[in-house]
């Protein structure tokens, strides 16, 4: 399985920057070529979610499963998310609290992934990949485009 994470500091304080990461639906207008559906708990614990990835005959479901949702709210916040698809599964951790400096936030995210069919030998070139793509991802999120 591939594993990587990122870190980020920002501006926002944790209640904001946990509501723009877990903003699932945002997660399909950041991440290229992907629609995110969310059916049941509002984006919380027992949450599904579907991102549709990719064009025509060669996309995919990416399925997720919010098993743990523990908003900021004064606290460390920690959301994880088990994927149960039939070509990637895995799990990633977002984290977000203060910053230890100001009224801002610092976000982990963290995930292992894993793609079926691919050999585990490519696990580092997935994990540098994802790493870039995600990181991308999470600061536009952040910063709300």
């Amino acid at each position: 399985m591939a594993l990587f994470h990122i870190v980020r500091t920002t501006p926002l304080s944790p209640d904001e920057a946990w509501r723009r990461l877990t903003d699932w639906e945002r997660h399909g207008q950041v991440m290229p070529l992907t629609r995110v559906t969310v059916s049941g708990a509002a984006g919380g614990a027992g949450a599904l979610l579907t991102a549709r990835s990719g064009v025509g005959p060669l996309a995919f479901d990416d399925l997720m499963e919010v098993v743990v949702w523990q908003p900021p709210q004064g606290r460390r916040g920690a959301c994880r998310l088990v994927k149960r698809g039939s070509f990637v599964t895995g799990w990633a951790e977002i984290e977000v609290g203060p910053d230890g400096v100001g009224g801002g936030s610092r976000v982990v995210w963290r995930e292992e992934l894993r793609v079926r069919w691919l050999p585990k030998v490519l696990d580092p070139v997935v994990a540098r990949s994802a790493s870039w793509l995600f990181g991308r991802a999470v600061d536009a999120l952040l910063a709300g485009r």
